[in-house]
């Protein structure tokens, strides 16, 4: 059985489940469609312009200019680079995965991607100034600032592993 068959086969048992609680009033299972159509919805909504954005990034960012910010060069200014794309990032790691592949594909360094998904889901500005709104500027700011260190050690250490093992991002075959 191939990974398409068996993810169709899945979400027909989905449906099906789905389609039992809403005849038997299963409470439970009509949560569990009214959830999944709330995420259904969010995903059309954002994805198309999201993956617009991500073509026209891929297209108009160059190499050269990757490689030169994200890429070769031990300059610290990379980590800062990556966490300024992140807080651009408006759709979470549907979005950040994506730009984080393109980022690698354009000669990115791993630390500077693995900063990229990390920080993108810390340093969202509509979720910053939400939380700053709520819990403080004081709370907000202490808590990016402290979270700085731990993404850019993070991803340096990954690195080092990925480089030590020689790990290759596998390619894909489907």
């Amino acid at each position: 059985m191939t990974k398409s068959t068996r993810n169709y086969l899945i979400f027909g048992a989905f449906l099906i489940f789905s389609l039992v609680s809403w005849i038997v009033e299963y409470d439970f299972g009509l949560a569990i469609w009214d959830n999944f159509l709330v995420f259904a919805i969010d995903m059309v909504l954002i994805l198309p312009p999201a993956f617009i954005l991500i073509g026209l990034f891929d297209v108009w960012a160059k190499n050269e200019t990757i490689e030169k910010h994200f890429g070769k060069t031990n300059n610290p200014m990379r980590f800062i680079y990556s966490i300024l794309l992140a807080s651009t990032t408006v759709g979470g790691t549907f979005v950040a995965f994506p730009v984080a592949n393109a980022l690698y594909h354009k000669g990115a360094k791993y630390s500077s991607i693995f900063t990229y998904v990390t920080a993108a889901s810390l340093f969202m500005i509509p979720m910053t100034i939400m939380e700053a709104s709520i819990l403080g500027l004081k709370f907000t700011s202490i808590r990016l600032l402290a979270s700085i260190p731990f993404i850019v050690i993070g991803a340096i250490l990954l690195e080092k592993y990925f480089e030590k093992t020689g790990y290759q991002l596998p390619t894909v075959n489907d």
